[in-house]
């Protein structure tokens, strides 16, 4: 089961989780990330855009490397797009195997990706206007693990 979505309204990690859960009964283990806008650090305001013929077959193409990579009964992978705000989530990874080590790798592994080779560019609104945001150098060697 593979559920890849981009979304341009915000979402409740609670309400998508339950359902993926139920959709994989046979899980040993369900393995979650939910990734928010920080609070603090000045910041108002976080926008993302994205090229959707790009985005959505890349979104595609990582879940099926994950899928293929390690035994998961399912994938759920949810992308916000668009403005947000300090507290609400921006990505969701669900992963979900028969053992705990497939999934937790599985969401690290997507992750990675998305972090550091994502079809997103993202820019912060601070009191000085807006600024672009670039993959950290941390980003890189978490997805240097991979290769």
């Amino acid at each position: 089961m593979k559920d890849v979505r981009l979304l341009s309204a915000p979402f409740d990690p609670n309400t998508e989780i339950e359902p993926f859960a139920r959709a994989c009964p046979e899980a040993g283990g369900i393995a979650t990330f939910v990734g928010k806008v920080r609070p603090g650090g000045g910041v108002e305001a976080l926008e993302l855009s994205h090229y959707e013929p790009l985005t959505r077959p890349g979104m595609e193409a990582l879940a099926d490397r994950a899928l293929a990579r390690w035994e998961l009964m399912g994938l759920l992978v949810l992308h916000r797009t668009g403005p947000l705000h300090p507290g609400e989530p921006i990505v969701l990874v669900s992963a979900a195997s028969r053992h705990r080590r497939d999934a937790i790798e599985a969401v690290d592994f997507v992750m990675d990706h998305l972090k550091a080779e994502a079809w997103f560019w993202k820019r912060e609104k601070r009191a000085d206007g807006w600024h672009w945001i670039e993959p950290r150098e941390a980003d890189h060697a978490d997805l240097a693990r991979w290769k």
